[in-house]
Parts: structure tokens; sequence; C-alpha cells
């Protein structure tokens, strides 16, 4: 069974060297293996089918052309405005505007991308007119983009309770994240400070009461989607699938009908580019599914935990070498696939040791959202440098600041698990 593993493995690692797309390399890696080990390739097709036949996995598509409708209809803007009527008159404001905003945004799109390019086309320039170093715009709005990926309703969580069999509450994973999302909002807030008075950065205007009412009043309507996707959850009258569909026709009648920035002759472009998103995730859960299932018959879950056990059963240092693992690899292989590939993996592990399956998720989601703006492989990181018109080197140079802020809630989102168990406790 041996040879078997290394057989598989090497066939994808292959696969995705020469270039194949990852979701491909997973499939076909899945057939090469199960043709060595002599069973039925209809096997490996159903298990692919079964992996897409899940009525939870139509959050994803609702939450992603809600996140899309709210991104492109001028909720961004809003909420730039809003924030800056909190924080945009001290010294480094349009710093803080751009993580408040970020922490805002999250709350509606649930992706790291979508959050770098609504802030970002909006925050980016202003900062650098404004007098802020362009790379330090730039490094601001990627790093506070990854607070979605935590914050409500995040579909990556979706992915997650799929990977895990389904046997962990979505529900909870909402919860679960609200804490661990502010915490990392609040990280970068605190080098936000270090910087502004190291740099001297510029402050901004305060803007008049008058003014702020309005500006609220704007937001609001975009903002109450958040309690309604919530409130509709913890007081039962819908699930979190349901929820995605009611956040959807929510954010399509505010935007087209409230706000009015969206022209109707665009919409089917929207909706195109959301249907390729959703393709392309679906095909990676079905062809991930299979690959588990190849994984699941050669005990691979089994003897990975047999060998991280034989090297310390010790939990904080198990916890330590498991973060290590996940940013080496978030730095060459997006969020999604790893997520199905290493949660039936390390999910057994941790359990064993008594970590709580949705705390594990909430490490597992920050880990792989630090890939997402760590080179060589990395989207969010590569928006972010086309809206900001610098290089990834540029960038890459003056990220350790924030990596650092990054790494310090990510050490305490591992080690101190109430800040991801508090809220979904008071579910119970």
């Amino acid at each position: 069974m041996g040879m078997a593993i290394l057989v598989h493995l090497l066939s994808f690692s292959a696969l995705c060297i020469l270039g194949m797309p990852v979701a491909y390399a997973l499939g076909l890696s899945s057939l090469i293996a199960a043709w060595y080990i002599d069973i039925p390739l209809e096997a490996v097709m159903l298990k692919i089918s079964d992996g897409t036949d899940d009525f939870g996995l139509l959050a994803i598509p609702f939450f992603v052309l809600a996140g899309a409708i709210m991104a492109e209809g001028g909720m961004a803007a809003r909420l730039v405005n809003l924030a800056k009527v909190f924080v945009g008159a001290i010294r480094g404001g349009l710093a803080y505007v751009n993580v408040l905003a970020s922490t805002m945004f999250g709350a509606l799109s649930g992706s790291s991308v979508a959050d770098t390019a609504a802030i970002g086309t909006v925050m980016i320039p202003q900062m650098i007119k404004n007098g802020y170093p362009r790379v330090f715009a730039v490094n601001i709005t990627i790093c506070g983009s990854l607070q979605p990926l935590l914050i409500p309703p995040s579909h990556n969580m979706v992915i997650y309770s799929l990977a895990a069999g389904g046997t962990i509450s979505v529900s909870a994973l909402f919860m679960a994240g609200i804490m661990p999302g502010l915490l990392f909002g609040l990280c970068l807030i605190g080098l936000v400070i270090y910087s502004s008075r190291k740099h001297n950065f510029p402050r901004g205007e305060a803007i008049p009461l008058k003014q702020a009412g309005k500006l609220v009043l704007e937001a609001f309507w975009g903002l109450l989607t958040v309690l309604i996707i919530m409130g509709g959850i913890l007081s039962g009258i819908f699930t979190p699938t349901e929820s995605a569909a009611v956040a959807c026709m929510y954010a399509f009648l505010v935007t087209m009908f409230i706000y009015r920035d969206y022209k109707w002759s665009n919409l089917h472009h929207l909706v195109h580019r959301t249907v390729k998103t959703v393709a392309m995730v679906m095909i990676l859960i079905g062809f991930s599914a299979a690959f588990g299932y190849m994984m699941a018959l050669m005990r691979l879950p089994a003897l990975a935990s047999e060998f991280m056990l034989s090297i310390t059963q010790n939990k904080y240092l198990m916890l330590l070498m498991i973060n290590v693992l996940l940013l080496a690899l978030g730095t060459f292989m997006d969020m999604a696939p790893l997520i199905l590939i290493c949660t039936p993996i390390l999910l057994p592990l941790v359990v064993k040791l008594g970590v709580d399956p949705v705390h594990f998720g909430m490490i597992l989601i920050t880990n792989l959202g630090i890939g997402l703006i760590t080179p060589p492989v990395g989207p969010t990181l590569f928006v972010g440098c086309a809206l900001g018109k610098v290089t990834m080197e540029q960038v890459s140079k003056e990220l350790w600041p924030f990596y650092t802020a990054m790494i310090i809630a990510l050490a305490i989102i591992t080690y101190v698990p109430q800040f991801s168990l508090f809220l979904p406790g008071l579910l119970k």
C-alpha cells in the first residue's frame, strides 16, 4: 500500500508541476491511483458525482453572487465613507479606514480577492494621493482583505464543513469566525498605529455631522445584510444555506433599487463571472472528493496521524508543526484545494489531541489565508499589485511587518481556543 500512496501523491505533484490546474490534477491522479491498485474507475467517477451532490453546497453560489453584487454595486465605496466617519480624521486615518472598511465588507463578500478588488479600487488611489507610500497602501489593503475569510458569511467555512464530512455545523463555524476576524483586524490596526507614528502619516479631515448622518444611512442598507444573515440563522428562521439565498436576493434589491449605481445592462456579465467562479469551485470539490476517497482507501490519513504522533504527542507542539506545514503549503497552492486535501488528514489527528473541530477550522483558514498574500502563488497579492501598479517583488520586500502582525493573530487564535469557541458555545 505504501507504493500506491507514493504513486497517488507523486502523480498529483507531477501534474501540478506540469501546469495542470489543481482540480484536474486531483481527479486524474485519483484515476491513476485507482488503476494502480486495480479498483473500478467507475467507483472514482461516482465519488466525483457524490462530492457535488450536497444541498449545503448551494450556499456557495448564493454567497459568491451576493458578494459580487455588493462589491460592484457601490457598497464598497459607501463602507469606505462610513469608516471615514469613525477613524478618518486621526493620523494615519486612511489606513485605519482601509482596515475597518475591509472588516465591514468582509461581512458581505466572504472573499479576500473580492475585498481587495472592491476596497482597493477605492482606497489605494486615495491613500497614494494623500501621501501614503504606494507599497504600504497595497500591503494594508491585501492584508486587511484576509478578514472576510473568517468573518461570516465565508464560503470557505462551508467548504471546510464539507471536507469534514458535514459533521461540523456551518452556523457554529460562522459564529466562531467573528472574534478571530476582529482580532486579525485589531492586530493590523496595531501595526498602523506604529507605522503612523514612525512615518508621520497625514491626518484626514473630520466629516461634518450632517454629512456623517447621510453616510451612515447610505451604508446602513448594505450592513443590514449581516443582520439578516446572522439573525435569521441564530433565530432559526432559516438555515445557513437558505440564508445565502436570502442574502443574494436582498443584495440584488438594495443594489438595483436603493443604491441604483449598477446598470441593468451589466448584470448578465456579473452573473456570468459568478457562474465561472462557482463552476471552478464545484469542479474542485467533486475531484477532491475522489482524491479523498482514494486517500481513505489507502489509509493515508491514519498513517499520517501515526507518523506525526510518533514525533510528538504534545498538543501545543503539534499545533506549531501544523501551522508551519500549512503556512508552507499555502505559498504554492490556493486555499480551497488545501482545505479539501488537508482537512481529512489533519482533523482526525488534532481531534485525538483534544482540539475542537470548530477551533481547528479557524486555525486552518487563518493559516491558508496568509498563503493568499505569500509568493509565489498568492491570488490576493496579484490583485493588489495590479491595482497599486507595483511589482510583487516590491510588495514582498515590505510585507514582513504585516506578517509579524498576522502571525501574532494566528498564535492567539491557535493557542487561545476561547477566541473561536466562545460565541458558538452560546448557541448550545
